[in-house]
């Protein structure tokens, strides 16, 4: 059949025959990682140099430093309104639907061996000031060996920019780096022939792993996380898209193929180069794209920041330990800085939990360890709310700054 020929299809059907895999041969599913493994580091192999390219690339081949500037602020204060929305979103619909009430789980009697690792990177991670360091690397060579994205995006804009000053001097470099981007993307369509294999293998081991039965012992809080992304995708992004005339729906039609194989991954840097893409298949500009989405993967996290405020509510109410209004209010202030950290990839989002709860107060890091079994069920909806944000946020800066082909756009998702 036709349409069996497709990515879209192969890897929905991946992700089913995984997920039956996972209720039927657990112990199978369960070694079943690698394959997900593989893939994952696979296109992790990919990220960096793509990063690096696209920003140099955006930035050099803007028409001067100012347009540069102007792009990247508007950039960063969408991206600060959009994560706080999405925090104080959490934050209210955790309050209202109280799904840890009644749990009365005692911290001292969690097994919290399976997530010291989480816990120990948490706490190693330090406050805003080790933050800020971190950006900056001691090595470039290192940056790129490590796969550190935020390193590599913090020397990729001063390459860029750079580059921008010498002019002319630039353009033999700068046709090679268009060349290597050319090739890295080639490489990229021979790496996603294998999502079918990586969608299965991942999703056989989280069924197989954690099973139904920690799905459903805390299905309110899933329910409730998956209700609010839902939320935020459809009331917050649509109507933001709706505002410049675009459709949220037909975006995600657009995108399907990527989201599919995000879902199937839980990361959504393995749709990063497919969303690159398809936005300057849109009408956006290189230039914008270049830089906008990935510097999204750092500071637009929108499902990483609904996680991260429903996760930590929900903690304190499940052990009995409250936090008042004012208690909140802090949370939501160091939550605004904690989860521009959390880099796309899967199980970040947990080890800024574990980072953040021991600074507000009494709440034991240990006690992230109540959701650890549904920790992976959540970073489905975690990365394709970020994904479907970093799009959104990347057609709304290029509309701001009159670099989308409104004609192009309207004609995809109009």
């Amino acid at each position: 059949m036709k349409v069996l020929k497709s990515l879209y299809a192969q890897v929905i059907i991946a992700i089913f025959i995984g997920i039956l895999l996972g209720v039927w041969v657990p112990e199978f599913a369960v070694a079943l990682k690698p394959l997900s493994d593989i893939f994952i580091r696979l296109i992790k192999m990919m990220i960096v140099p793509i990063i690096f390219c696209t920003i140099v690339t955006g930035i050099a081949g803007m028409e001067d430093m100012n347009t540069a500037g102007r792009i990247g602020v508007r950039a960063l204060i969408y991206f600060e309104i959009l994560t706080t929305i999405a925090l104080i979103l959490g934050l209210v619909i955790v309050n209202l639907v109280n799904p840890g009430d009644g749990m009365a789980v005692d911290p001292a009697s969690l097994d919290a061996s399976g997530v010291q690792g989480y816990v120990k990177e948490g706490e190693a991670s330090g406050g805003f000031m080790s933050f800020i360091l971190h950006i900056i690397p001691e090595n470039i060579l290192g940056a790129f060996a490590e796969g550190n994205i935020l390193q590599v995006l913090f020397f990729a804009v001063l390459f860029g920019t750079g580059l921008a000053k010498i002019g002319g001097k630039a353009a033999p470099l700068l046709r090679g780096i268009h060349s290597l981007t050319e090739g890295l993307f080639a490489v990229m369509r021979i790496i996603m022939k294998l999502a079918p294999v990586g969608a299965l293998g991942a999703m056989a081991f989280t069924i197989g792993k954690f099973g139904w039965d920690s799905l459903l012992s805390l299905g309110k809080l899933m329910a409730c996380f998956y209700a609010t992304c839902i939320i935020f995708i459809f009331l917050v992004l649509g109507g933001i898209l709706k505002f410049y005339g675009f459709s949220i729906v037909r975006l995600i039609r657009f995108i399907g193929e990527e989201l599919w194989i995000v879902l199937g991954t839980s990361s959504s840097e393995s749709g990063l180069p497919g969303l690159i893409q398809k936005l300057k298949k849109l009408g956006c500009k290189e230039s914008v794209v270049g830089l906008v989405v990935p510097t999204g993967y750092s500071f637009n996290l929108d499902g990483t920041c609904i996680y991260l405020t429903m996760a930590a509510i929900f903690i304190t109410q499940a052990v009995d330990m409250p936090l008042n209004f004012g208690q909140q209010v802090y949370l939501l202030l160091v939550l605004l800085l904690t989860s521009k950290g959390a880099a796309g990839v899967t199980g970040a989002g947990f080890i800024t939990l574990a980072a953040t709860l021991p600074i507000v107060e009494h709440i034991p890091a240990a006690s992230v360890a109540i959701i650890f079994g549904i920790d992976r069920f959540m970073s489905e909806a975690r990365a394709i709310t970020n994904f479907i944000g970093n799009a959104v946020a990347t057609i709304v800066v290029a509309k701001w700054d009159k670099k989308i082909d409104m004609e192009t756009a309207k004609k995809f998702i109009g």
